[in-house]
């Protein structure tokens, strides 16, 4: 299903885990079609916080054009311009939209109890306490400080003003790893199969986002070459041959030889940028290209 240039994916184990929860919930209701209603809506809400992210990220200037939802919620595949405000505001806008539907969800609530629906209208009340339930929970957990949720990115992005994109995300990895811990010591307490799960998923990402800082502070140690900015993050390119060829697999600098090989020969149409990942071609690198016979003049 597409929304708005965006593809949606519903993961196939979302049906099952879809039919464990709502036999799990069904002494809420009376009926078993508002169980079905309320594990549908739960996942309405994620699905509008998602869309808060690619939204957002899109109108900073990035990517975003897929959205999959899957029993621990949703993912929207975003990738923003290489800036603190920009990743900060493509994060922020995902947690905004809760922040929007409380009022309205508790206003229903608060309506439907005055009407006197615990009485005449049971189920639909529950319904709506329960979505109100449901909204604030989601707000409340997406904002812990803890890596990879909102909150912990969010974090991220505020330390990237100040320390730099690859402290920054040293350091909010790092607390999410201190937050995991507390997550699991929640499970085992608990008994709760769901929080593990979350537990163990976050773990993963945080161990990731280690590795990948690392990975960039290598990266921002590199000397630069003049002359050159990528035209997504506006980065210049490290010197030397940092790039692989496709073909041959021989290390090479497009910036030297014209985005050729000088191995096998072969001519590569767009270079990537190794501090966004973005690909494009070689000559929307420099307002001011300088190329003489297929190599670059330096210092032009």
């Amino acid at each position: 299903m597409r929304v708005a240039g965006i593809d949606l994916y519903l993961h196939w184990s979302w049906f099952l885990v879809a039919l464990i929860e709502i036999q799990w919930r069904q002494r809420q209701y009376h009926s078993l079609v508002w169980n079905v209603l309320e594990y549908v809506a739960l996942f309405a809400i994620v699905l509008l916080h998602e869309f808060g992210h690619a939204l957002a990220c899109r109108q900073v200037g990035g990517r975003a054009d897929t959205i999959m939802l899957w029993p621990l919620g949703g993912v929207a595949y975003v990738d923003p311009p290489q800036r603190p405000g920009a990743m900060l505001w493509s994060i922020a806008a995902g947690p905004l939209v809760n922040v929007a539907l409380l009022p309205v969800l508790v206003g229903a609530w608060y309506a439907a109890r005055t009407a006197g629906w615990p009485i005449t209208a049971h189920d639909p009340y529950v319904f709506l306490r329960s979505l109100a339930g449901i909204d604030f929970g989601l707000l409340a957990f997406n904002i812990l400080p803890v890596y990879p949720l909102d909150g912990g990115q969010i974090l991220r992005s505020l330390l990237w003003f100040v320390l730099g994109k690859a402290r920054s995300l040293t350091v909010a990895a790092g607390l999410g790893v201190v937050g995991v811990v507390g997550l699991l010591a929640l499970a085992v307490v608990s008994q709760s199969v769901w929080t593990g799960l979350i537990a163990v998923y976050m773990l993963v990402n945080c161990w990731s986002g280690l590795k990948t800082a690392r990975v960039l502070a290598k990266l921002e140690k590199l000397p630069r070459r003049p002359g050159f900015a990528c035209p997504s993050c506006k980065m210049q390119p490290p010197l030397g041959p940092m790039w692989v060829c496709d073909r041959c697999g021989g290390n090479m600098d497009p910036f030297v030889s014209g985005a050729e090989c000088p191995h096998c020969g072969a001519q590569h149409p767009v270079t990537m940028c190794p501090d966004c990942g973005r690909s494009t071609a070689i000559a929307e690198w420099t307002e001011h290209p300088a190329w003489v016979s297929g190599t670059v003049i330096e210092g032009q």
